[in-house]
């Protein structure tokens, strides 16, 4: 029962409703419910942990507004998914001027599993030991090339990726799917930087044009640092868009 499965000092002075919330939300990460799977009505719910459908209903818009689940109306509540519509919408937010969003390509360049950089040790709160899977790819919109990204992935959470031989354009999606890791949050943070030597070729301009530098962390539903991304964009005809929710 509920009661049985939350007690501990650490849930004590949680109201209700955030430990029904806490409850779901782990029952997702063992995979009681699959991404895209509905979950039982609010009134099986509540007849399950022993609460009231209130408890559950504020629990579910808590979790709704988290983007953990999806409620649609007259249908139900399922986990959510991230597909490629998704991708576009929430995590690329780099468009071409004058254009409305556009899903990018992606071209694979090199896969490895390595040691991970000092920079990269620090993002995802590693051990010095600990190694790392990188991926170097290139975004591709209107038949250009408009980025370039470096991905790093921890081993203990992405094993023997760095020898998959179909890694596809929708990594959060893969990860989701393939590596139970559902994407939850992502910081990033932004600086101007000049083209390098690697950015010309990558990207089909003059060494010394002005780039934006993002640097990503992103952090999965159980709180865990799953990807360091280093993607480096075109600025000058792309412009960095995002939304506050």
């Amino acid at each position: 029962m509920f009661d049985h499965k939350l007690s501990g000092p650490s849930l004590a002075f949680q109201p209700l409703y955030l430990q029904v919330a806490d409850y779901i939300k782990q029952l997702i990460v063992e995979r009681r419910w699959v991404p895209g799977e509905a979950l039982p009505s609010e009134f099986r719910l509540a007849e399950e942990f022993n609460v009231s459908q209130g408890t559950v209903r504020k629990a579910l818009n808590l979790l709704t507004d988290d983007k953990i689940v999806t409620r649609r109306q007259g249908v139900g509540t399922f986990v959510s998914e991230h597909t490629a519509q998704d991708a576009l919408f929430r995590f690329f937010p780099l468009q071409a001027d004058g254009k409305g969003a556009d899903l990018p390509k992606a071209e694979l360049l090199s896969v490895e599993l390595c040691p991970a950089p000092q920079d990269v040790i620090d993002a995802l709160q590693l051990n010095k030991k600990d190694k790392v899977t990188k991926l170097v790819r290139r975004r591709i919109l209107d038949n250009e090339f408009c980025m370039s990204e470096t991905i790093y992935l921890p081993q203990s959470f992405f094993p023997d990726i760095h020898q998959s031989s179909d890694i596809p354009h929708t990594l959060y999606h893969y990860y989701q799917t393939k590596f139970n890791q559902t994407v939850h949050k992502t910081q990033d943070s932004i600086k101007a930087v000049l083209a390098d030597a690697t950015d010309a070729k990558l990207l089909a301009i003059k060494a010394g044009e002005p780039l934006l530098l993002v640097s990503r962390i992103t952090e999965s539903i159980e709180g865990k640092r799953i990807e360091y991304r280093l993607s480096r964009c075109r600025s000058d005809h792309y412009h960095y868009q995002i939304e506050l929710d």
